[in-house]
């Protein structure tokens, strides 16, 4: 029989194929599949759904991130998820496969993590399960959430000519991600003396933004202010170039996205010289900044102008144009899906 690597798939080449032949039977299940969170109409009410699954190892590496910051970390990238469809998060649960190398000190200060994150952004811990695990630690973690049906904002809306926006800055995560696996291999090297200190000084805001992300949720709410309704909207958990394909191919559309536009933290391109990175691919295929990517008519330019930490970087162009990076001297470059790949990413 042949064998298919499932790294020939990459993770979303995995989740389409498996789930090809899935049909929709329940007729409170308005989507499935395919967007930041599911939708499920009960009465005159839609219920959002979102689950992320975390593995020691592959998702995150203890040797420097410390519990409470990845218990923090945990529920915010769920959070993201719903605030994506435009939704508001309600409630969350937790589930833990736990090895015996934690002792019960170690999961509370998890859950102290993951207990801040709830009340900074008014979410209930409603439920999970536990379980011994023989590798490390796992978490998973279903988060529900709330919107009306005009609100909801899915990843197929975008139209030719719609405005691309992003919030915050791009790549900055990442490179708090190479400051930390950078201190890590040195560390290695040096006797054990206990005094060596890290070179994080003046970079702290990076390192923040990789271990203990913020989901949007002042943008999802300074839309709502200004009643602006974008047209597509998702999460940037894989890198801009992943995300924005993503969203292309579900509208049927293409895109125009200018280098010179995207937002980069000065610190984050200071680090990717040092490290000789380039900081456009960082920006590009990075991922982990759960910042927000958003299409808007037209008829909305001067409302989004007034928006904090908003930025325009593009438009929505015909299917045939492709999907483009316009680089500072106008050169047209495919934008490549270059970020997250799961099951790449395996010893």
């Amino acid at each position: 029989m042949a064998r298919t690597e499932i790294s020939t798939l990459g993770e979303f080449g995995l989740i389409k194929h498996l789930t090809r032949q899935i049909e929709l039977k329940q007729p409170s299940s308005l989507k499935g599949v395919g967007d930041d969170a599911a939708v499920m109409k009960f009465g005159n009410k839609r219920v959002l759904m979102t689950t992320d699954l975390l593995l020691e190892g592959i998702h995150f590496n203890l040797e420097y991130v410390p519990l409470k910051h990845l218990g923090y970390k945990a529920v915010a990238v769920n959070l993201s998820d719903i605030y994506a469809m435009n939704g508001t998060p309600t409630q969350i649960t937790v589930s833990l496969g736990i090895s015996a190398r934690f002792s019960l000190e170690d999961i509370e200060e998890l859950y102290a993590g993951m207990r801040l994150a709830c009340e900074t952004y008014h979410v209930d811990l409603v439920g999970g399960d536990t379980s011994a695990s023989m590798t490390g630690l796992t978490i998973s973690i279903t988060c529900l959430g709330a919107a009306d049906e005009k609100d909801i904002v899915y990843r197929n809306g975008a139209k030719v000519n719609d405005l691309i926006c992003v919030t915050g800055n791009l790549g900055t995560a990442y490179m708090g991600l190479q400051l930390l696996e950078r201190e890590r291999i040195v560390a290695k090297g040096k006797p054990a003396t206990g005094d060596a200190i890290p070179a994080f000084e003046g970079r702290e805001y990076l390192l923040e933004r990789q271990l203990k992300p913020e989901p949007r949720r002042d943008i999802i709410e300074q839309l709502r202010k200004l009643d602006i309704h974008p047209t597509a909207m998702m999460d940037i958990s894989d890198g801009l170039s992943s995300e924005i394909k993503h969203i292309c191919h579900q509208s049927n559309v293409g895109c125009a996205i200018y280098e010179d536009k995207i937002p980069i933290d000065f610190k984050a391109a200071e680090v990717a010289e040092e490290m000789n990175l380039n900081i456009v691919t960082c920006a590009l295929n990075g991922g982990e900044d759960y910042e927000l990517l958003f299409t808007c008519d037209l008829k909305d330019y001067e409302k989004l102008l007034t928006l904090d930490d908003v930025y325009l970087v593009g438009h929505i162009t015909k299917p045939e144009y492709g999907t483009l990076l316009i680089g500072r001297n106008g050169e047209e470059l495919e934008l490549q899906a270059q970020g997250w790949q799961a099951f790449n990413q395996q010893a």
